[in-house]
């Protein structure tokens, strides 16, 4: 039986949905209850807080990071795209920790890259790891979504989509 918290979450299992966030003027996040649950709940806390495409901020869980670092280490097939995300996530990348009023340091090359320091962000779990939105792309990629919607979702339920 997996371990519960008292509100019921799978400890360890991430929060789905997107939620409001903001980042301070001394440019931590701020994470919502249930992501702070979350990272609570992994089994090391260090973290590595960048971006891999100068648009959305991720803060990686280290395990997750690993992983990235050995396909980085391994990839061959386009060595031109593997050394951009690399140098990108490097750049603006650093390791921090969830502290214990549940903020993450976020560096300030990241911040002003992505034009969030002391902004409302929205952010949201994508394998494993924080995703952070700054308001213009949350917007960008609402209008995007809201496009072809009932095609998009026919497409999915011929899929299996339920």
């Amino acid at each position: 039986m997996a371990d519960e918290t008292p509100q019921g979450a799978v400890l360890g299992e991430p929060p789905r949905g997107m939620y409001p966030a903001r980042l301070d003027e001394k440019g931590r996040l701020k994470l919502p209850v249930e992501f702070q649950r979350y990272l609570g709940g992994l089994p090391e806390k260090k973290l590595f807080a960048t971006s891999t495409d100068r648009h959305m901020a991720t803060v990686y869980p280290i395990a997750i990071w690993r992983e990235n670092e050995k396909l980085f280490a391994n990839f061959r097939e386009n060595p031109k795209a593997l050394k951009r995300v690399w140098f990108t996530s490097q750049e603006l990348g650093s390791e921090a920790e969830m502290d214990g009023q549940g903020r993450v340091q976020f560096s300030p090359e990241l911040r002003r890259e992505l034009r969030i320091e002391n902004q409302p962000v929205k952010v949201l779990v994508v394998n494993g790891a924080i995703q952070v939105m700054s308001e213009e792309t949350f917007h960008a990629q609402r209008a995007d979504a809201a496009q072809m919607p009932e095609d998009d979702l026919e497409i999915l339920q011929r899929a299996g989509f339920k």
